[in-house]
C-alpha cells in the first residue's frame, strides 16, 4: 500500500477503529499515519466532502480507504441488510490503479467477513465482472466501463452513499469530464464526496463545483517540492547512440534491484523490450495498447520479481506501487512536466531510497526547462566517466528558475541556450567625444561662390519655339465631315419596323394535333395516320427510353 513512514504518534489507534480494520492495519506494518492520513481519516470519517491534494506515494489510497471502510463496517453491524447495489464507490483513471486500489481494500478487510470488493474495468470479459458484482459493497472502477454496466441496467447506483474520484486531474487529462458528470448524476443521493487531486488548478476547481458540496480543502504537499528520498541525475545525450549507451551502463550496474524504464511511444517501447529480451535481460514490457488480461499478467510478474526490469510508457506513472523499485529510467521526457513528477514517484517507497535517471537531448531542452518551472528547482548534470557528452555542460543558475514561458522559436544547442548565462541589463553609456568636438546637425552647409536658387526659374525655350496645343491639326484635301450624312439604302428597301407581322389562322382540330415526330409521350396519333398502321403503334422515345404513349 503507499503509505510512507513518519515520526511516531499516537498511531492509528486514536481512530478507534474496528477491530478486524485495526488488525489488518497493523498486520501490514503500518503503525504511524502519514501526514495526509492524519488530516484526511478524521475529516472523512465525520462525513465531510474533501478536496485533497497530495503528491504521490503520500498514503492517500489508505486515506480515503480505511475511514470508507470504518463506516462501512460500523453500519453493517448496526443493521444488517441485503445490498442490492455499491455503497462505496472509487473512480481511477487507470486500469492499473484500479487494480490497485482494489487490492489495497482487500488487504485491509482480511479480518473482516461479508464485505465483497469488485473491480470494473474495460478490456476484461463482462461475465466475470458481472459476478463479481453481485452483493458487492465496494466497487473500484474506470468510468468508461462503468457507464457502459450502468446504461445496459447491469449496475445500481442509486445506493451509493460514498463517492472517492482518485487522480482527478489524470481524469479530466484523458477526457473524463462528462462521464463523471453523468456518474455523479446517477448517484446524486450520495451523502459524500472525496476528490484526490496534485494540483488544486481552476479546472478541478470546477468540476470539484459540480461533485461535491461546501469541500473542506486539504494540501499536503506541492509538486515542486522535492523528495529527499530521490537522488535525481540529469544525463546529457548528445544522439540516440549515445543514449543507448547510458542506457547499458545503468543496465549492467549491480545496485538496481529492479526498474522501470519510461520509453516515449508505444513503438519504442515495444522494440526496446525486445531488444533487451534477446540480449538474455529479464525484461517485460508495458503500454495501452496492449489486452488487459497480458498487462495484468505483466504486472503481476513486475510485483512478484519475477521480472527485473520494466519498459513500460506514461500508463505506468501513476498506480504503480512497487517497493522495490529502486531505479527509474527517464529515455525521454514526458509531454507534460507534472507527469515527470509521478514516474520518478513510482521509487522510493514505504521509506526507501531511489535513483531517478533522466536522459536529455538537445530537442528535449524545452520540456526540462518547463518541469523546472513546475517544480522550482535546477536539476543538476550528472557524468559518468567515459560517457561525456561531447556538447558543453548546461551553467545552471541558483535560485528559482524564471516563470516567463518558453520561447516558440527552434531548440538551440547546448551551448547557445539562454538557461547557460544570464542576460545582464547594460546600462546606456554615452560615447567618449574628442577634444574640440562640435555638433554641426543644425549647422547650415556654406554654398559655393557664384551659387543661386534657380528652383524657381523657368527653362529657357529654344529659337522658333511656338504653343502649338490651341492650333486645330490640319485637314487633307478632300475631307469632309459626314458625321450627319445618312447612309444609302438598298434598292426596294422598306421601313417595316412599324408594319404588324400577320398572323396564321388555326383550327382547334390543327391545334390539338401534335406535330409528327414530337418525342413527349401522352399525346395521341391522329386516328389512321402511320402511327396506327405501324407495329410499334403508340410508342414514342423521349430521353432514350421508350414509353407507351397510349397508357
Amino acid at each position: 500500500m503507499s503509505t510512507l513512514p513518519i515520526p511516531a504518534s499516537s498511531g492509528f489507534a486514536a481512530f478507534q477503529l474496528q477491530a478486524s480494520l485495526q488488525a489488518a492495519i497493523d498486520a501490514l506494518g503500518f503503525h504511524s499515519p502519514t501526514p495526509v492520513q492524519e488530516q484526511v481519516i478524521p475529516q472523512a470519517l465525520a462525513g465531510k466532502d474533501l478536496l485533497v491534494s497530495s503528491q504521490t506515494g503520500s498514503g492517500k489510497t489508505a486515506a480515503f480507504l480505511i475511514p470508507l471502510l470504518q463506516r462501512l463496517l460500523s453500519s453493517r453491524n448496526s443493521a444488517m441488510r441485503l445490498p442490492s447495489g455499491p455503497s462505496i464507490l472509487v473512480l481511477s483513471p487507470t486500469r492499473e490503479l484500479a487494480q490497485q486500489v482494489a487490492d489495497d481494500a482487500i488487504d485491509l478487510l482480511k479480518g473482516s467477513r461479508g464485505v465483497r470488493v469488485a473491480t470494473v474495468v474495460g478490456g476484461l470479459p463482462y461475465g466475470k465482472q458481472l459476478q463479481a458484482l453481485r452483493g458487492a459493497d465496494l466497487v473500484v472502477a474506470t468510468p468508461g466501463r462503468l457507464l457502459d454496466l450502468y446504461r445496459t441496467r447491469k449496475i445500481r447506483l442509486d445506493q451509493v452513499v460514498h463517492v472517492v474520484v482518485d487522480e482527478a486531474d489524470r481524469m479530466l487529462d484523458l477526457g473524463f469530464a462528462e462521464d463523471l458528470q453523468a456518474i455523479a448524476l446517477a448517484s446524486a443521493q450520495r451523502e459524500q464526496t472525496l476528490m484526490f487531486s496534485a494540483t488544486f488548478a481552476p479546472r478541478i476547481m470546477q468540476l470539484a463545483e459540480k461533485l461535491t458540496k461546501d469541500p473542506i480543502r486539504i494540501a499536503i504537499t506541492a509538486l515542486n517540492q522535492a523528495k529527499p528520498d530521490i537522488s535525481e541525475l540529469i544525463h546529457l545525450a548528445d544522439h540516440e547512440s549515445h543514449r543507448i549507451k547510458l542506457l547499458e551502463h545503468y543496465l549492467s550496474d549491480s545496485s538496481v534491484d529492479q526498474a522501470v524504464i519510461f520509453a516515449r511511444t508505444q513503438v519504442e517501447c515495444e522494440q526496446l523490450g525486445e531488444k533487451l529480451t534477446a540480449q538474455g535481460l529479464s525484461v517485460t514490457y508495458l503500454h495501452g495498447a496492449l489486452p488487459q488480461s497480458v498487462r495484468t499478467r505483466r504486472l503481476n510478474a513486475f510485483r512478484e520479481k519475477r521480472v527485473q526490469w520494466l519498459v513500460a510508457t506514461d500508463v505506468a506513472a501513476r498506480g504503480l506501487d512497487v517497493p522495490s523499485i529502486s531505479h527509474v529510467i527517464n529515455l525521454g521526457l514526458p509531454m507534460k512536466p507534472e507527469d515527470y513528477v509521478h514516474r520518478i514517484g513510482r521509487t522510493a517507497r514505504a521509506g526507501r531510497s531511489g535513483v531517478a535517471v533522466t536522459m536529455v537531448e538537445v530537442s528535449d531542452m524545452r520540456k526540462l526547462r518547463a518541469i523546472e518551472r513546475v517544480i522550482e528547482r535546477r536539476l543538476e548534470n550528472s557524468v559518468i566517466p567515459g560517457l561525456e557528452p561531447k556538447v558543453r555542460p548546461l551553467v545552471r543558475n541558483a535560485g528559482k528558475p524564471s516563470t516567463r514561458p518558453p520561447s516558440r522559436s527552434r531548440p538551440q544547442s547546448f551551448g547557445q541556450s539562454d538557461r547557460e548565462f544570464p542576460r545582464t541589463e547594460r546600462p546606456a553609456i554615452a560615447k567618449p567625444r574628442s577634444e574640440g568636438w562640435q555638433d554641426r546637425s543644425s549647422v547650415a552647409k556654406p554654398r559655393s561662390e557664384g551659387w543661386q536658387d534657380r528652383s524657381s526659374v523657368a527653362k529657357p525655350r529654344s529659337e522658333g519655339w511656338q504653343d502649338r496645343s490651341s492650333v486645330a491639326k490640319p485637314r487633307s484635301e478632300g475631307w469632309q465631315d459626314r458625321s450627319s450624312v445618312a447612309k444609302p439604302r438598298s434598292e426596294g428597301w422598306q421601313d417595316r419596323s412599324s408594319v404588324a407581322k400577320p398572323r396564321r389562322l388555326e383550327s382547334a382540330e390543327t391545334r390539338s394535333q401534335p406535330s409528327r415526330g414530337s418525342g413527349f409521350a401522352g399525346f395521341a396519333s391522329k386516328p389512321g395516320s402511320r402511327s396506327d398502321a405501324s407495329p410499334r403503334a403508340g410508342q414514342s422515345r423521349w430521353a432514350g427510353k421508350r414509353v407507351n404513349s397510349r397508357a
